[in-house]
């Protein structure tokens, strides 16, 4: 019984939480994981993009103002290489600035939530691209 439930697990979607404050991390990846999700975290642009190539996750949630390497060059990194042009990006980020938002889209971002987001507006948007998986 726990066999078939273990493999029913990994059939779910893999989501990756990218934010440089744990908390935030967190809290996305507590919602996330609480609606079924299979969620790894990362605290940087360059953690995600060795997070993508060793998981390949379905959808990353993507902040955008980070040290390392930030989600803008992350998300363009990942949407123009072809092994990963598939992953979804949700761009998430406080600078709800017009041109903060349009970087996010010129750079390949699925789509854009404004900070502050709550974890069920976040989950709202990423069944949406998922298929309601």
């Amino acid at each position: 019984m726990l066999r078939n439930r273990g493999a029913a697990l990994q059939r779910l979607p893999l989501v990756l939480v990218v934010d440089d404050y744990e908390d935030t991390r967190e809290m996305y990846a507590s919602s996330l994981a609480d609606a079924g999700y299979r969620v790894e975290q990362a605290a940087n642009g360059q953690e995600a993009l060795d997070a993508i190539a060793r998981s390949k996750p379905a959808l990353v949630l993507m902040d955008l103002s980070m040290p390392v390497l930030d989600g803008w060059e992350a998300t363009k990194r990942i949407k123009s290489d072809a092994s990963t042009s598939d992953v979804v990006v949700v761009a998430i980020s406080g600078q709800g600035t017009d041109s903060g938002l349009r970087r996010a889209t010129q750079a390949g971002a699925d789509a854009v939530l404004t900070k502050p987001c709550a974890p069920a507006e976040v989950l709202v948007s990423i069944r949406a691209l998922l298929g309601g998986e």
